[in-house]
């Protein structure tokens, strides 16, 4: 069973959103027209990141976890990996807009988000010789500068409040994915390559490594969704001959 721990992880990730996705109030089903533009977009970013990061040895995965199937150097269950988890938090996202109607986090997101971009960029150029760390926080300053670029303050209140209850299953899954109730951890880290600060046995960088994804997935979701919501109308021309 050992060899399905991964899968069934993913598997385990997905399985109430899925189920849930056709619940009345929140209509997660009718969006999906808006969300797997973004789901694979996003994945396929942090599939080349994945790629890179696997061949040149910043980590790697437990072959004892997996079923053996690799696609571009990635087990399956990795690939499963970038559809099951934004899926599931973009989820969470959309239960908390409509449970929680009060944006708390909009009168100060954007100063919280320079001072989140100014921070990111630091560290990652002071640790450019570490690909993890540098890597993951200059990413994350673009991701959240973009955002602010195309986007101003809209959404990051409500994305930061996602963000903030998407931490607890993270810490759950990425516990487990690195190793603390398991004997070896299903992802390994090359600690020459970030900064050996673990919470428990998390590398410190998936936390930041975690928003990039989940404000990348929402960017692109809510700009599919409004394209969906209020498409643009065009008119035909008929020349009667």
């Amino acid at each position: 069973m050992e060899k399905y721990l991964y899968l069934a992880i993913n598997l385990l990730t997905i399985s109430v959103p899925l189920i849930r996705s056709f619940e009345p109030r929140i209509n997660y089903a009718k969006k999906w027209k808006a969300l797997f533009p973004a789901l694979i977009l996003t994945g396929a970013v942090f599939i080349i990141w994945d790629h890179f990061f696997t061949e040149t040895g910043v980590w790697g995965f437990n072959s004892t976890y997996l079923v053996d199937l690799f696609v571009f150097s990635l087990p399956l269950e990795e690939w499963m990996f970038f559809f099951t988890v934004p899926f599931a938090c973009i989820f969470i996202y959309e239960v908390l807009n409509y449970f929680v109607p009060k944006d708390y986090f909009k009168n100060f997101s954007q100063p919280l988000t320079l001072v989140l971009i100014a921070a990111f960029l630091m560290i990652g150029l002071w640790n450019l010789d570490k690909w993890y760390t540098s890597l993951n926080f200059l990413f994350a300053a673009m991701v959240l500068g973009a955002h602010l670029a195309f986007f101003g303050n809209k959404h990051l209140g409500r994305f930061y409040m996602a963000y903030l209850i998407h931490l607890i299953p993270f810490l759950i899954v990425n516990s487990i994915l690195t190793g603390t109730w398991i004997e070896n951890p299903i992802v390994w880290y090359n600690n020459a390559e970030n900064l050996s600060i673990r919470l428990g046995t998390i590398p410190v960088e998936d936390i930041v490594y975690s928003m990039s994804l989940l404000l990348m997935n929402i960017s692109l979701y809510e700009m599919f969704l409004k394209k969906v919501d209020h498409p643009v109308i065009t008119e035909k021309l008929y020349v009667k001959s």
